[in-house]
């Protein structure tokens, strides 16, 4: 395996950790540890929502920190200072201790994705992005996935407490590895070689540009609370709705990471389409099918809930890689670290928002509302997709910026 092949695998397993760790708490919340605690799921899980908070207000920091200093380090720093806080998260006693703790997991977490999408990018040849990020994206929604079954299993058999220390340790191993790999990859493996931005190409400019982007940004921040409300709420919603089917945390656990995994497979559809097709074509289709399965859901049980839910979530996870690509293709390299970090400032902070709208939604009405204002959002979504050119700079150009 070359460096290069290597250090992708690194990056895209650092993916799966980011989403795994921000979402061990939703499982243990929704299975344990409101029976624990004597608090209803609608009161605990706001205090997930420091995190999320974290999640998007350090993403600009860390994506110009990495841009002045080294993107590797901060690779590397994510890896061990999220394991670290993983561990003492399970320390927690307290709902507030618990808050304050998931607060600091927030501040790594947020430097994967300002930081590690840029190197996705930097790794790709022939401006062929689409596919790089969906094999990344798809580990990313492996680790949603895994949150749910792993967390699960481990309530069953340990404790949900050990479901916070041994991805902790492993993160914290592994990160150690890494700083060893990079001692020894090549400096031009390390560092690809980047052309002056004054040299780049563009067939958007001015007013143009900046309509492309608000709509990015919109999306963004849409698209991010329809992927907090299902991947957050999933594990609660299958122990209220999957009666006859989900009879242990266990079984709850393995029927959201079936669902997630399966969704996973989308982002590689999606990544094929988008080296292949319009960026807006692509979108429209998929807003399309989320507006559509989250109008169905609500009232459903049992299989055609799961059949639905997975539905639903192809789409959700459709969705990421488009406007990780259409960034990608409008930015150059010595900005894209804080590009990107201002896109995901607005994604997480749409996470940060959604936690305490579900925990209102679920409390005064329960998850059939919540599923009815998501299909009006992914509308809202479709919408403004309609508005965007229908041509986006081709990979071509986008390559040219490299």
């Amino acid at each position: 395996m070359t460096y290069s092949r290597l250090h992708f695998l690194f990056v895209n397993i650092g993916h799966f950790l980011d989403h795994f760790f921000m979402l061990v708490f939703a499982t243990v919340a929704a299975l344990t540890l409101a029976t624990q605690w004597g608090m209803s799921y609608g009161e605990l899980i706001p205090y997930a929502t420091p995190g999320f908070i974290a999640f998007g207000m350090f993403a600009l920091p860390a994506g110009w920190l990495a841009d002045k200093w080294s993107r590797h380090a901060m690779m590397a720093l994510f890896f061990i200072g999220i394991g670290a806080c993983s561990i003492l998260t399970a320390l927690a006693t307290t709902p507030l201790h618990m808050g304050i703790a998931l607060f600091s997991m927030g501040f790594f977490a947020a430097i994967y994705h300002p930081v590690a999408i840029p190197l996705v990018i930097e790794g790709t040849t022939g401006g062929k992005t689409g596919m790089p990020i969906a094999v990344n994206g798809v580990f990313g929604n492996l680790g949603v996935a895994s949150a749910a079954l792993i967390t699960g299993f481990m309530i069953d058999n340990a404790g949900w407490r050990e479901a916070f220390v041994w991805p902790g340790i492993f993160s914290i191993i592994l990160g150690l590895v890494y700083i060893w790999l990079m001692t020894k990859m090549p400096q031009t493996a390390k560092a690809p070689a980047r052309k002056k931005s004054s040299k780049t190409t563009r067939s958007y400019q001015g007013v143009p540009l900046i309509r492309i982007f608000a709509i990015i940004l919109m999306t963004t921040a849409l698209g991010g609370i329809i992927f907090q409300s299902t991947t957050f709420a999933l594990p609660k919603v299958f122990d209220e709705r999957l009666d006859a089917l989900a009879l242990s945390a266990t079984l709850v656990g393995l029927y959201a990471f079936l669902v997630f995994a399966l969704a996973a497979l989308a982002q590689l559809v999606v990544g094929y389409l988008l080296d292949r097709h319009s960026a807006r074509s692509v979108f429209i289709g998929v807003a399309a099918l989320q507006a559509t399965f989250f109008a169905i859901m609500p009232g459903l049980t049992d299989w055609a809930a799961l059949i639905v839910a997975v539905a639903f979530m192809l789409a959700v996870f459709g969705q990421i890689p488009i406007n990780d690509v259409l960034v990608g293709r409008l930015t150059t390299s010595e900005w894209r670290s804080r590009v990107f970090a201002c896109r995901y400032i607005v994604t997480f902070s749409a996470l940060a928002a959604s936690i305490p709208m579900i925990a209102w939604i679920h409390a005064n009405w329960g998850f059939d509302r919540l599923f009815m204002l998501l299909a009006v959002v992914a509308l809202c979504i479709l919408l403004a997709v309609l508005m965007l050119p229908r041509a986006i700079p081709a990979r071509t150009q986008a390559a040219a910026a490299e």
